[in-house]
């Protein structure tokens, strides 16, 4: 009955996505790896739950590992040159041979629709074809790489009026030229070039990981993309990961969301796409405002935002004093010098707790995410602190915190420091969230 309950509870907690999902463009990218990987149909599946909630979608497959065999079962030694094939004339029937096969297992699978499976009903229209012109890399540091090639264009019209018609499009890394040639591509090339040009809403990359690790070793879950050039320099063997070299050209060429999870982790893009925390990382271009530490300088700045909320009843009222002395609990959000969001984080390291407080958005500036993006903040603090949860202590705001993932809970709940000061006329609801 508890995993029933907790399943009718995440379904309705997905509705949101779904609904923002619905109609959006998404590019999936997935290496030969992924579909030799027996979680590939799963991810199938998903793919075409995406599909019935109206999700436009470009797959781009890989398949070193397959072109790989095929050159090896043809007694020829592969040739490399920065970490890119050097494709003679043999190899690129290779490279052909084994893109048209995984191409064709693709479409067979999404074609299935045996009763009693994840794909009865499921009606999936799938078409590919050459929509991708390449031209030759050309002699590298000497070394002519021969049929190995890099996308020129993309046929962006022709791919819109196939989504239009509710088709998913499969896409092989191969690309073809004005005079008939035929080029081996990346598949991570394709993918970043498909998604700029038809301004896709999402970029998701499969990578074997859970998504971007830190030195640690830890998921990364969201970031900017300056933030994957930082872990470069940390990590100078992700220079070497095709995966993490794409998300930095889907920056630089201007993709605002990119994502990578996981080919190996079942239901990894369903959790991803339709749960708060996600499953992999999410990267986005970077912010002009700037999330900073609030000091001493920036009291009247955050007077300007609270003052008229404490008058309002909104949040509990602080003294100018009282902010001085608090002031290295507090975050902000900046922008061109001004603060124009902020929020507190107090610890309570014995009960493993913190209480988040004083959410506020200049009214000038409310919308996009800012709140969020605060709240988020410091709950990755809290983390970093070694705390287990967090909670708020609210009048007028409870639905938006719900929104957030937060459960109202009793008084009794609360550190028993923060229990002696509560406030029982302003009659306080408590939310507390877990960090997993």
């Amino acid at each position: 009955m508890s995993a029933q309950t907790d399943y009718v509870k995440w379904f309705r907690n997905s509705a949101p996505y779904i609904n923002a999902h619905r109609g959006k463009t998404f590019v999936l990218m997935f290496g030969g790896e992924a579909v030799a990987h027996p979680n590939f149909a799963n991810i199938v599946h998903d793919i075409a739950l995406l599909n019935s909630l109206g999700v436009r979608l470009i797959l781009v497959h890989g398949a070193r590992p397959q072109i790989e065999q095929r050159v090896k079962d043809a007694g020829i030694e592969s040739r490399y040159h920065n970490d890119l094939r050097v494709t003679d004339d043999i190899e690129l029937r290779c490279v052909t041979d084994a893109a048209g096969t995984l191409r064709a297992h693709i479409e067979a699978l999404l074609s299935m629709g045996v009763a009693n499976s994840p794909m009865h009903g499921a009606a999936i229209r799938v078409c590919s074809g050459n929509y991708v012109t390449a031209r030759p890399i050309g002699v590298v540091d000497g070394v002519d790489l021969r049929h190995t090639g890099i996308v020129r264009k993309v046929d962006a019209a022709a791919l819109q009026q196939q989504l239009n018609n509710q088709h998913i499009v499969i896409l092989s890394p191969i690309g073809y030229s004005p005079t008939g040639e035929v080029f081996n591509l990346t598949a991570e090339d394709v993918a970043v070039h498909t998604a700029a040009a038809l301004k896709a809403d999402k970029l998701i990359l499969f990578t074997c990981d859970a998504g971007l690790l830190d030195s640690d070793g830890q998921l990364i879950r969201q970031c900017e993309y300056r933030d994957v050039d930082s872990e470069l320099l940390k990590q100078p063997e992700l220079k070497h990961d095709s995966i993490v070299q794409a998300v930095v050209e889907a920056g630089d060429i201007g993709i605002n969301r990119c994502h990578m999870v996981s080919f190996q982790q079942d239901g990894a893009l369903l959790q991803e796409l339709f749960t708060r925390d996600g499953a992999g990382t999410l990267v986005t271009q970077e912010h002009y405002e700037q999330f900073m530490t609030a000091n001493i300088d920036d009291v009247g700045g955050l007077l300007a935002i609270i003052e008229p909320l404490e008058a309002k009843g909104v949040l509990l009222k602080r003294s100018r004093e009282l902010l001085e002395n608090e002031i290295n609990h507090f975050k902000i959000l900046v922008r061109d010098g001004m603060v124009v969001a902020c929020a507190a984080l107090y610890p309570y390291p014995e009960q493993r707790s913190g209480e988040i407080a004083c959410v506020a958005t200049h009214p000038d500036y409310r919308g996009a995410d800012r709140a969020e993006r605060l709240l988020e903040l410091l709950e990755k603090e809290a983390r970093h602190q070694g705390l287990d949860s967090v909670f708020v202590l609210t009048t007028q705001t409870a639905h938006w915190f719900q929104e957030q993932g937060y459960v109202e809970s009793k008084i009794d709940d609360l550190p028993p420091a923060k229990k002696q000061l509560y406030n029982f006329q302003r009659n306080s609801k408590a939310f507390i969230k877990a960090l997993n």
